[in-house]
């Protein structure tokens, strides 16, 4: 996990626009680096840095010998970048697994080179010799990148969080001023004048949600048996994300997701030997379900296990913070990362893990959303998965990133490898959605009897994470609804058409939250295009537990 942060084209004064960059410095503490960059007016690089692999020469921007004219910033893992040496010839000079972007966007130009990255990433490219800015962003937008762009200007800024784009320029008092995401999956490329102003040339789409990767990669070849390919390739996903030369550690609910990512890494961890045993994290008020079956998991696999225990005192104050750092005003999004911001923040402070595994991405791939058994048909159910995965960087993607982050640790998602999601979503959809009453049937199925986990986890029901971390005698959105009833009166609830039309929320909770958000990020209220609901359900709520078929 780190930070970039990049402008070009600033009519003001670049040094005072640098501050800016310290916004984003919990993404990165182990250390900084701002450039301005020779003969290039108006144009800086900043890098806030989380060391994972060549703590020496990984430092950036980076720039190469061999390719002095370009520059390179970029978060992210390139699992994939020992292959790519060999297969493409290339005469790297460190052992950082991002160098490789810069040689392949030399020999190949930057969509192609984005295509070849088996990982997550997001870069900016600054090639000095043909006056470009290039971006780009991972299929599913794992790794974060908001850009800051003013056509009538040429002003081009990047940062790996919005909060960092915030006051670059004036044009920002304009409640039209365009902060938005770069788009998972695709590049960028900007043209710079003589000026250092920035020109809109083009945007591709790299990589399409379901489509195959086209790089070579060290998973096993797939053969007819679909159980056994997704669990080859499932279990490949969760081996390369062992790359680090820090300390690996994993979230675990105990719920089939997580359980199965800390089953894998365990085993994982005891093939290629790694010197230290796993810890894993475990999170709930008193008595809820998530710490008891986490602890049945941990007992089972012989983790170090670490178990949180919140009040709900302790999750309402730190609402504040974690929409702050979210960049959210998403109901079910806030409500599931108040727990996994004060799990990191326990994991940075009492333990020297920094590398963290977690099971996001599964219930959009797998359908592992309780509302999945309400699908008119195996096709809506696949559309509608298909949907939640090109939108999951808004949601879910986004809480694990912002939530981890917050506390600078890097978090790594295996469900999400872009091999294993490509081939699930191939499968037939009627063998995808949920059967005999169980979500993520097939999943599971691939994984029973392999004693990887006990049969009471593996076929254990869906938890919401925001419900499972409850209490048993009330539940963590109680608790919250009961905080926003004393915060927000009738009548300002009854005004909100007025003050929030975009979006606007209907109870004191989301009322609650749209006005810390707005205090924070004024008119940018379309960073989320919709709250987060459940499908082909009767419920006000996103909570799991106000749906029928709960268990």
């Amino acid at each position: 996990m780190c930070g970039i942060w990049a402008l070009f084209g600033s009519e003001d004064d670049v040094s005072s626009q640098c501050n800016a960059v310290h916004k984003i410095t919990h993404r990165g503490p182990d250390a900084f680096r701002i450039e301005n960059i020779n003969h290039f007016r108006n144009c800086c690089l900043g890098f806030h840095r989380l060391a994972i692999v060549d703590d020496i020469k990984g430092m950036q921007p980076m720039r190469l010998y061999t390719y002095p004219h370009l520059y390179l910033i970029y978060n992210g893992e390139i699992y994939n970048h020992e292959l790519l040496e060999k297969d493409f010839d290339l005469n790297t000079s460190t052992t950082c697994d991002g160098e490789p972007i810069i040689h392949l966007y030399a020999k190949l130009g930057a969509e192609m080179a984005a295509s070849q990255l088996d990982g997550v990433f997001a870069f900016c490219i600054l090639d000095t010799a043909n006056r470009k800015v290039i971006l780009g962003r991972d299929t599913f937008g794992v790794r974060p990148m908001f850009k800051l762009y003013d056509e009538a200007t040429g002003f081009l800024a990047v940062c790996s969080e919005a909060k960092g784009l915030f006051g670059l320029s004036h044009s920002l008092n304009d409640a039209k001023a365009s902060i938005e995401p770069l788009l998972p999956g695709h590049v960028e490329v900007y043209d710079l004048d003589q000026d250092g102003k920035a020109r809109f040339m083009e945007r591709k789409r790299f990589h399409k949600i379901g489509d195959l990767p086209k790089y070579r990669t060290l998973a096993p070849p797939v053969g007819d048996e679909v159980l056994a390919n997704i669990r080859n390739l499932f279990e490949a996903a969760v081996k390369k994300r062992l790359m680090s030369e820090r300390r690996i550690g994993c979230l675990l609910s105990g719920g089939l997701d997580s359980s199965l990512v800390t089953a894998l890494l365990v085993k994982d961890a005891k093939e290629q030997k790694l010197p230290y045993p796993i810890q894993t994290f475990a999170i709930g008020m008193e008595g809820s379900p998530d710490l008891q079956a986490a602890k049945t998991v941990a007992n089972y696999l012989g983790t170090d296990h670490h178990e949180v225990v919140f009040t709900p005192e302790e999750g309402v104050r730190a609402i504040e913070d974690v929409i702050y750092h979210l960049e959210s005003y998403d109901i079910t999004t806030i409500r599931a990362s108040v727990g996994m911001y004060l799990i990191s923040q326990y994991i940075s402070k009492k333990t020297d893990t920094v590398v963290i595994l977690s099971g996001e991405g599964s219930d959009e791939l797998a359908q592992g959303y309780i509302y999945f058994h309400k699908a008119p048909s195996s096709e809506e159910g696949d559309r509608e998965s298909r949907r939640l995965l090109e939108d999951l960087y808004m949601y879910d993607v986004l809480r694990g990133d912002r939530t981890t982050s917050a506390a600078g640790l890097e978090i790594r998602v295996p469900f999400l490898d872009h091999l294993f999601t490509s081939y699930y979503l191939s499968i037939a959809p009627e063998q995808r959605k949920p059967i005999k009453g169980i979500e993520k049937y097939l999943l599971r199925s691939a994984f029973s009897d392999t004693g990887l986990l006990p049969n009471d986890i593996l076929w254990r029901p869906k938890e919401a994470f925001s419900d499972g971390v409850s209490s048993k005698t009330k539940s963590w959105f109680s608790v919250i609804q009961d905080h926003c009833d004393q915060q927000v009166n009738e009548d300002e609830l009854e005004q909100a058409a007025t003050l929030y039309p975009f979006n606007t929320p209907k109870t004191k909770e989301a009322y609650y939250y749209r006005k810390i958000f707005e205090s924070r990020f004024p008119n940018k209220s379309k960073w989320i295009p919709y709250f987060w609901m459940p499908k082909w359900c009767e419920t006000s709520d996103p909570s799991a537990r106000t749906l029928k078929h709960y268990k």
